[in-house]
């Protein structure tokens, strides 16, 4: 696990693409209390079940046939790491903290896709579905989650429990013990829920944490 974590960071040195005298992750695991800043690459993990939110080149076989977006049993899967990107125009940079309430996207780190979502049906439960779409140079506001942090606390940081709502739909970011049986067997579903429920809960977890700039 260290080693592969190790080596992640190590790809990400050489091949994310960093701004001029952005600071250089030192370290592929994040302590308790680390803030999270845009550009770090992280797995998050739904509370209650603990799968990871995932990712791979399988497209849905009905709704939007988009590629799929599941919860993944185990913690070594390179396919369960994000980027956490600002919006469009945004005046927000590489290593700067992210406050509650700010709408942020997140890139697959594998096929470079937006966390996405929309008005079509989940595969399973019937709920929104959530899927990964699009790339560099084409996103839309498909791909804006609200972040919402519970508890105390003004800036995400990794140890708290945090909630993402789709700007579009008003959609949480939900899982549940719901499971694919064919192509995606043993992975659970991952979709939109408006109500806000316990299974709407995530944390941030493995990963490369940058920096905060001016920490």
């Amino acid at each position: 696990m260290a080693l592969s974590l190790f080596g992640l960071a190590i790809f990400l040195y050489f091949s994310l693409q960093l701004e001029e005298g952005a600071p250089i992750p030192t370290s592929a695991v994040a302590s308790e209390g680390v803030a999270i800043s845009y550009g770090t690459v992280l797995k998050l993990m739904h509370e209650r079940t603990k799968f990871r939110l995932h990712s791979h080149e399988v497209p849905y076989g009905s709704g939007s046939g988009q590629q799929s977006v599941t919860g993944f049993p185990n913690v070594d899967d390179s396919n369960s790491y994000w980027i956490v990107r600002p919006i469009p125009d945004s005046s927000s940079k590489q290593g700067d903290a992210i406050p509650h309430g700010t709408i942020i996207r997140l890139q697959h780190m594998r096929t470079q896709k937006w966390l996405h979502s929309h008005l079509h049906a989940s595969p399973i439960s019937g709920n929104l579905e959530v899927s990964c779409f699009g790339g560099d140079g084409q996103s839309d506001t498909g791909d804006y989650w609200r972040l919402e942090i519970e508890g105390n606390g003004n800036i995400w940081k990794q140890d708290q429990r945090i909630r993402l709502k789709h700007v579009d739909t008003l959609g949480y970011l939900h899982s549940h013990d719901k499971k694919y049986t064919r192509i995606a067997g043993g992975q659970q579903e991952v979709c939109g829920i408006r109500e806000k429920k316990p299974d709407n809960i995530w944390l941030a977890a493995e990963g490369v944490y940058l920096p905060v700039q001016g920490s």
